[in-house]
């Protein structure tokens, strides 16, 4: 089997979505400001840009800028924008580059650009701002620059983050509300926090207020479709009908790793009939994949499960006084000895750090994956205690 094989791909999904970027229509102009993607962590948000929609920008004559925050977490978002574009930047200054090469169709030649600005001062203090390096940029390759942050929501919290969105926000406006100009600068942020994604479009205070929020097309039936023709045709494996491994794919919500450990898994059930197999698999894996998420929690003690608690009890775009009076009295009742702020601040910290928790805004805080938060509601109520009988009256 090729490499090719085992890619299963969204042309039609990657074109749709590169044109209403590049070339939209008088309903899709809102792209022009912006597009925040979310979707669930394990879906295929990342396979699909990277595989799909990258490439689809590209062939449409798009400079593409990628940034994964999630990939070095010792670097904070801005750095790791900054590194992006000024990387990005010293291709297209190298003559011969392989960056050079991918666009030698569209008469930027092999010599390499010159910049009227030094790379390495890009983001630095009194250096080249951004709004200053993509105004530059494209008015001298004369294409479409498409900046892509995965896990956007990373930039929240800190005051380098609302920055470095503020600084994006002013190069989207240097370059696209200058006359002219012959491209377009254009940003997706993609994350895994729907409330929080939808607040950067619609809270004034926001950079992005007034961007595209839209949600991530899941993997659909024709995935599932796929993926069970691939194991279909190894010899001696079992698989089940399409309809059993639809409605365990979305059991699991979704998740395409999760379908083929399950699809792994029924080849040891001999004898047993495959779609009840099937079934019975993925119940236990996404019952198994939420205990896992979970178990970080427990690692931070009694205190820690404390606090998750009152943040996942809370709102879901964010829940405040966590180091008040009543809930430090409430910590300390839960743990039976005194809770100081200090405790409390080091747990969020480090929860914050270990990515179970975000801090949208000052003072307010909210469980990083919605999926978690959902699974441990549904624990907790079901380890509820029944409501009592009422009791008859005579």
């Amino acid at each position: 089997m090729s490499d090719a094989d085992s890619l299963f791909h969204r042309d039609t999904y990657a074109a749709q979505m590169a044109e209403q970027l590049l070339n939209p229509g008088p309903l899709d102009e809102s792209t022009r400001s912006g597009v925040f993607l979310s979707g669930i962590r394990r879906v295929g948000k990342t396979t699909f840009l990277r595989q799909d929609l990258i490439p689809a920008l590209e062939t449409r004559g798009a400079l593409v800028i990628y940034v994964d925050l999630w990939a070095d977490r010792t670097k904070s978002p801005s750095a790791l924008v900054h590194e992006a574009v000024r990387n990005t930047l010293r291709q297209l200054q190298t003559p011969g580059s392989g960056l050079l090469q991918r666009f030698k169709g569209l008469n930027l030649g092999a010599a390499g650009f010159s910049f009227g600005f030094q790379l390495d001062s890009v983001g630095q203090p009194g250096g080249t701002t951004l709004a200053h390096a993509f105004d530059e940029l494209v008015h001298t390759a004369r294409l479409n620059v498409v900046l892509i942050v995965d896990e956007v929501q990373q930039t929240l919290g800190t005051e380098e983050g609302f920055a470095l969105l503020h600084a994006l926000k002013a190069a989207r406006d240097a370059v696209n509300a200058r006359p002219g100009m012959p491209g377009r600068f254009l940003f997706i942020g993609t994350g895994s926090h729907k409330s929080l994604l939808a607040d950067m479009t619609s809270r004034r205070a926001q950079p992005f207020a007034g961007a595209l929020s839209a949600s991530y097309q899941v993997l659909g039936r024709d995935f599932v479709q796929w993926q069970l023709q691939r194991v279909a045709a190894a010899p001696g494996t079992v698989v089940p009908s399409l309809d059993a491994a639809w409605q365990g794919f979305q059991t699991m919500g979704h998740r395409p790793e999760e379908l083929l450990k399950a699809l792994r898994q029924l080849q040891q059930a001999h004898g047993a009939d495959p779609d009840t197999a099937f079934r019975i698999i993925c119940a236990t894996l996404a019952d198994a994949a939420a205990d896992v998420e979970l178990k970080a929690v427990e690692e931070f003690g009694e205190l820690g499960k404390a606090v998750f608690e009152r943040i996942a009890t809370g709102p879901e775009d964010g829940a405040t006084g966590l180091f008040g009076a009543d809930a430090l009295a409430a910590y300390a009742e839960r743990t039976g000895s005194a809770v100081e702020t200090s405790q409390v601040q080091n747990i969020v910290d480090k929860m914050v750090s270990a990515n179970l928790i975000l801090r949208p805004t000052h003072g307010k805080y909210t469980v990083a994956d919605p999926f978690v938060r959902k699974v441990w509601r549904d624990k907790q109520a079901l380890m509820a205690p029944p409501a009592a009988a009422p009791v008859a009256r005579s």
